[in-house]
């Protein structure tokens, strides 16, 4: 009797643990002159719905890592983002794809960079992760581990290009179960027009990826060679570790004293080990949508 009221106690602790979710679109210029309300209703809709997704996911025990995976793969599949089938084109044409997934756990990482060949380049990272010794794998290294491994293709006709003509964008997507685990994924298509094989922030982890338990878990959008230059995530991570700041210290401190000097411009969305949601971003707007540990849903394309 007293191991099942035991584990009764236990089984009410660990549904009593915090659970949050948030994801973003992109951070640019978003603004009701270049956004229709129809289709900014419509990318709204889009949003709530894949945070209400994650949410229910976390709500049924599934884990962080699982549930970012699952967020970010309804955004590469949308269309209305810079990644997956809504990737812009380099200067030669066509998509090369870039992203990661960091498990807070384990601090363990999966990475690819300019793949041109698979719709969910987020599902191929956490593949690298799980199914190799290596972080980051690029270009014909990353397309032939997805022919291999059998995964949905990108294919040209089937994709939508953005309503925005981006100078920046990704999508991403951060989460806290309740066991405590913190994750982070990030997909992009990067930069318009950009040079082939040109890389940015999303697959390099403390720039535009970082996720460490007891700590933060963070997703980037933005111009990618300036958190590059700043290793952003890492540079909040640390802010919250070293000097104590809150999250939303933390975020707006880093910005001001090291992405902003060099000329940087984009966004974060961030969840804390107690399930705070946070959200910051310098431009025009960012598409943006969470829910935090009570339970409240926030979503908003504009600034």
């Amino acid at each position: 009797m007293r191991c099942i009221e035991g584990l009764l106690v236990f089984w009410n602790l660990l549904m009593a643990q915090p659970i949050a979710i948030a994801v973003h679109g992109g951070a640019g210029a978003i603004t009701p002159q270049n956004l229709s309300p129809s289709k900014a209703q419509e990318i709204e809709t889009y949003l709530r719905s894949v945070v209400e997704e994650a949410y229910q996911l976390l709500e049924q025990g599934r884990m962080a890592l699982e549930v970012v995976e699952v967020a970010v793969r309804r955004l590469e599949d949308a269309g209305y983002f810079n990644a997956g089938r809504g990737a812009v084109l380099n200067e030669k044409g066509f998509a090369e794809l870039d992203a990661a997934i960091m498990d807070g756990k384990t601090r363990r990482v999966g990475a690819v960079a300019a793949t041109r060949s698979v719709q969910n380049p987020v599902t191929l990272a956490r593949l690298i992760m799980e199914r190799t010794e290596h972080v980051l794998i690029v270009g014909e290294g990353a397309d032939s581990l997805a022919k291999l491994w059998e995964l949905p293709p990108l294919r040209n006709q089937d994709m939508s290009q953005p309503e925005v003509i981006w100078t920046q964008g990704t999508v991403g997507a951060v989460a806290l179960d309740k066991y405590g685990n913190l994750a982070a994924a990030t997909s992009t298509g990067g930069i318009a027009r950009k040079r082939l094989g040109r890389v940015g922030d999303s697959p390099i982890i403390g720039a535009g990826t970082y996720a460490e338990n007891g700590l933060v878990a963070l997703s980037a959008t933005g111009h990618g060679e300036y958190f590059v230059r700043s290793v952003l995530a890492y540079d909040i991570a640390a802010r919250l570790r070293y000097a104590r700041l809150s999250l939303k210290e933390a975020i707006q401190q880093a910005f001001k004293e090291r992405l902003e000097p060099i000329g940087g411009t984009g966004g974060v969305i961030a969840v804390s080990p107690q399930g705070e949601v946070a959200f910051y971003f310098n431009t025009p707007g960012m598409y943006r949508a969470g829910k935090d540990a009570q339970g409240h849903l926030s979503v908003g394309l504009f600034r």
